[in-house]
């Protein structure tokens, strides 16, 4: 390798090669490091069963404006997420159905869940976006789990099951592992908890007709030939007055003026930033792990679930698949059902065989929707866990007590090095328009520097 170039990015996921693209439209040179064999970071698109299905993150929503501009600029077709028809809904070992928006939830139940839903945005409203750390009640918030909060505001086992449910569809994880704070400010970064968790007109109305890792792979289509290097995991990045050296762990090195690490700071805990690297951004590598996902996706002959009425979505708090989707393709082709494992299910199923995870899902969809789901034409499972280029899905979260002593140091750059990944988000964190964010974020950052007068 050993190239001279004017910026480095780490990571060639959606927002490393966001940063990228924005870098090289200024007439800057760029290279992109990769770890992987592929681009795309924790969006992979492949083909089963004769047609492409995303075993990563893969829905985009109407508020989130910088991934449907970008989507838009690349000439990206997109298609609805089909949510029409009968909902499965399975609490304390009672399956129930329900249309509409409303679950199938006692009256009591229901009331109670309103109102949670109403304090929680109202909360989530007085952590400021950009600086959640400066909340009123910052400290009080950061040193609560989400747990903690439910037990002393949720009065009804049905909002509090339909609460457990929502955090862990949205952050693969248990109310138990989040800050209250990082909660309140995540469902502020977003807009709401509502659309959080809806299809229609939230975070899972859409996806992308070719796979949400077409982003990328269109991103990295576009950057100047031989800038985007594979199986290129980086070991190290050092600076000094006159720049960067980026070290691949087989010594290859790479000299640039500035650089962009894009990816979570769980995977940057593994590089090495120098003796100096500030104690908040230290932190956050150490204190920011992945939340915990597999996800199963079957294919079939046909839409059966469409047919009987049902909309193929369902949750449950029992059996391994928490969370279930129809996944078919545009206008009903290519007919799948996805499902997910879920926070302390997802770490209870790592590392089984994948022949394991393939049955346990079926019999999971079996009893949602019936016996034909037995019958896949084909069927994949990603446990996102044993990645090791990911550590977990979908987003690193911070343990309780961490957003106040980390502070600023998430998106704060140190010295030459800046830094992008949904994570530093500030609108959209923790899903691809989070990821688009920050990557022209850090790139408006660079770009500022290398223009500064006696840049160096």
């Amino acid at each position: 390798m050993d190239l001279r170039v004017d910026v480095v990015v780490i990571g060639a996921g959606v927002a490393g090669l966001t940063a990228a693209r924005h870098i090289v439209r200024t007439g800057a040179t760029v290279a992109v490091l990769e770890a992987r064999d592929r681009v795309g970071g924790r969006t992979l698109t492949r083909d089963v069963g004769g047609g492409p299905v995303d075993l990563g993150g893969q829905w985009v929503g109407p508020r989130q404006r910088h991934v449907l501009k970008l989507a838009d600029t690349l000439g990206l077709q997109r298609f609805p997420q089909h949510h029409q028809g009968t909902k499965v809904l399975e609490l304390r070992g009672e399956r129930r159905t329900y249309r509409g928006k409303v679950p199938a939830l006692p009256l009591l139940s229901l009331l109670d869940l309103q109102r949670v839903v109403w304090k929680l945005d109202g909360l989530a409203r007085r952590v400021p976006r950009e600086q959640p750390a400066a909340a009123p009640k910052a400290a009080a918030w950061d040193a609560l789990t989400l747990e903690d909060w439910k037990q002393r505001h949720v009065h009804t086992w049905g909002a509090r099951a339909a609460l457990d449910i929502a955090t862990r569809a949205v952050f693969a994880a248990e109310p138990s592992e989040l800050s209250f704070l990082d909660f309140l400010s995540y469902v502020h970064s977003s807009g709401g908890l509502m659309p959080l968790t809806e299809v229609e007109g939230g975070a899972q109305a859409e996806r992308f007709v070719d796979g949400a890792q077409s982003l990328s792979r269109r991103l990295a289509e576009a950057l100047p030939p031989d800038r985007v290097f594979l199986r290129a995991p980086v070991k190290a990045v050092l600076q000094d007055a006159e720049g960067v050296t980026a070290i691949t762990e087989d010594g290859r090195t790479l000299r640039a003026r500035h650089a962009v690490v894009a990816t979570p700071p769980a995977l940057a805990e593994r590089i090495d930033f120098g003796g100096d690297l500030p104690p908040g951004r230290r932190l956050a590598h150490a204190n920011m792990p992945m939340g915990s996902v597999i996800k199963v996706v079957a294919t079939y002959a046909t839409p059966f679930w469409r047919e009987a009425g049902l909309s193929g979505e369902a949750v449950s708090d029992v059996g391994p698949v928490r969370l279930c989707f129809d996944d078919c393709g545009p206008g009903g082709h290519h007919p799948a059902l996805v499902g997910f494992f879920l926070g302390d299910t997802a770490r209870a199923w790592t590392g089984r065989p994948t022949v394991d995870l393939h049955r346990a899902a079926l019999a999971d969809f079996t009893r949602f929707f019936g016996p034909q789901a037995l019958a896949p034409v084909a069927i994949a499972a990603l446990d996102w866990k044993q990645e090791a280029f990911s550590s977990g899905c979908y987003v690193g979260l911070p343990r309780p007590g961490t957003v106040t002593a980390i502070g600023d140091a998430l998106r704060a750059p140190f010295g030459r090095v800046h830094w992008a990944g949904t994570e530093t988000a500030i609108e959209g964190r923790g899903y691809l328009d989070g990821a688009v964010e920050s990557g022209e974020r850090a790139a408006t950052e660079v770009v500022a520097r290398l223009a500064a007068p006696g840049a160096a």
